[in-house]
């Protein structure tokens, strides 16, 4: 008892230890260099968003997952303009106050004539392509080219479903699986129609509709799985990325030009005097020799998992003018571009940008504000995703980045848009590349880790690095991570993936 009591006012005694120092937290460098702010948009819709572009007055138009569309008015009331629209995964202001909108089944000019704010004429522009009734037959766009035609792109069908027995457009007989096969619903053989197929017109293809979609389509270029991506960079060049699958090692971005075949073999049947049978049987090197190599690529994991529609940087952005920018699904970033003209080839580096939790994953439509205010769209279709619209504001100074990258006779001259001390430099260097095959994605392969004498300019913005060996065909990975300013910041996005398709 009295051991007891002895113990027990030990432990009375002994002093209450101070409570454990909360973890400080994270810095987000990010988050404190950029101002971003929720949009709110109007109350009761389904808040995921399709469409997203700025009419010629400056106000925001948005399409909806469910069908609407509604416009921001100067004092930052919602207004419908359209409803019942069929899918929308794409908007665009057409110059003259109406508004271009992608549906599944048709490109469709939104159209108020009566000037009450309301469109009352929902004009047909295109609906000249198959649909079989597969859930994956998306289409994306429009993106207006410097010739005023409008581009959209249309998405394989899956072999995770069959088709209907009564299909809009013609009917491919190119394919193992027969018509019969491919409707009898549970029975399915998926194996034979191919991982992902295109049995009517023009799945898998960029189609081009001159003056401003009024005129004749044509088939532009054939090649893709899944492009949801599609825009025009500053100098006019077409942009399409398409996301990891078969034929897709990585998601690759394409720069696009007309006749080109991009490299999934599906849509290859689409090709006028097509006579080389079934594409999805071709060898792989008859592939290659038809295949346009992407300019860039966005590595899988790392960098993007489904990249989205292209935007370019204003000159609100200062160095980054001229850059374009994507959307990124899976992941709470964003994407630059930076490229360059090599050998008659366009190609460049990938970097991320706006890498932090505060922007949140499903980032899948942008648009420059006329102020020069990016606004990102969010989606997510029951995947990986989000919704709602965030806005972020061109910043009074661009806080430390890499600004480009270039490749040279000799290796990579990297230039920064701050001093960075050299004392916090040591580049990670390798290359690598993704096989190209009918598989479902690749791993890295024929990987290697690459050195390099490099050296930092006396004022600290440009990084040369020199390499033994610059291969074709290869990612070139530049990590800088721990790089800090001469003032002690971090350099944001501290990584670049660049293509080298020429040298």
């Amino acid at each position: 008892m009295i051991a007891a009591l002895l113990l027990l006012a030990a432990a009375t005694a002994a002093p209450t230890p101070p409570p454990a120092a909360k973890a400080a937290p994270a810095k987000d460098g990010w988050a404190e260099a950029f101002t971003l702010s929720k949009v709110e948009l109007p109350a009761g819709i389904d808040d995921q968003v399709g469409g997203l572009t700025f009419l010629e007055d400056g106000r925001l138009a948005v399409a909806f997952h469910r069908g609407e569309v509604f416009v921001r008015e100067a004092d930052g009331a919602w207004r419908q303009f359209a409803e019942g629209l069929h899918e929308p995964l794409g908007l665009l202001a057409d110059g003259q106050g109406a508004l271009v909108v992608m549906q599944r089944p048709e490109l469709t000019r939104l159209e108020d004539t009566d000037g009450d704010g309301r469109a009352d004429r929902y004009r047909t522009l295109w609906d000249g392509f198959g649909m079989s009734g597969n859930y994956h037959e998306f289409a994306f766009g429009p993106a207006r080219g410097p010739d005023g035609a409008l581009y959209v792109s249309l998405n394989l069908a899956s072999s995770g479903d069959g088709v209907f027995r009564e299909v809009r457009g013609a009917w491919s007989e190119i394919g193992k699986a027969d018509r019969a096969q491919m409707t009898s619903g549970k029975g399915f053989a998926a194996k034979l129609a191919g991982r992902m197929y295109s049995r009517v017109p023009y799945r898998g293809c960029v189609i081009r509709l001159p003056d401003g979609g009024r005129g004749p389509a044509e088939l532009y270029a054939t090649g893709f799985r899944s492009p949801d991506g599609i825009g025009f960079d500053a100098q006019g060049r077409l942009l399409v990325n398409d996301n990891q699958g078969d034929w897709r090692g990585s998601s690759p971005l394409q720069v696009v030009t007309k006749g080109s075949f991009n490299g999934h073999p599906a849509s290859l049947v689409w090709t006028p005097g097509w006579d080389r049978g079934d594409p999805l049987e071709l060898p792989v090197p008859e592939l290659e020799k038809l295949r346009t190599p992407p300019g860039g690529i966005f590595i899988q994991g790392e960098l993007s998992n489904s990249p989205t529609q292209p935007a370019v940087f204003p000159k609100s952005w200062g160095a980054l003018a001229g850059q374009v920018v994507f959307g990124e699904m899976n992941a709470a970033r964003l994407v630059r571009f930076v490229g360059e003209d090599v050998g008659g080839v366009h190609q460049g580096a990938m970097i991320p940008f706006l890498d932090t939790k505060t922007l949140r994953n499903g980032n899948h439509r942008l648009a420059f504000a006329p102020d020069g205010a990016l606004h990102v769209g969010k989606t997510h279709l029951s995947w990986a995703g989000n919704n709602g619209v965030v806005r972020i504001e061109a910043p009074r100074s661009l806080p430390a980045l890499i600004e480009t990258v270039r490749l040279k006779s000799a290796g990579f001259e990297v230039r920064f848009t701050a001093a960075i001390d050299r004392a916090t430099l040591a580049p990670a260097l390798r290359s690598f590349r993704y096989k190209y095959h009918v598989a479902y994605g690749s791993p890295k392969v024929d990987e290697e880790v690459l050195t390099s004498a490099w050296s930092l300019s006396t004022d600290g913005k440009v990084l040369t690095l020199p390499l033994a060996e610059i291969r074709e065909g290869f990612v070139h990975e530049i990590k800088l991570t721990g790089a800090k300013t001469s003032d002690g910041r971090d350099l944001l996005g501290p990584v670049a993936y660049y293509q080298v398709v020429k040298r």
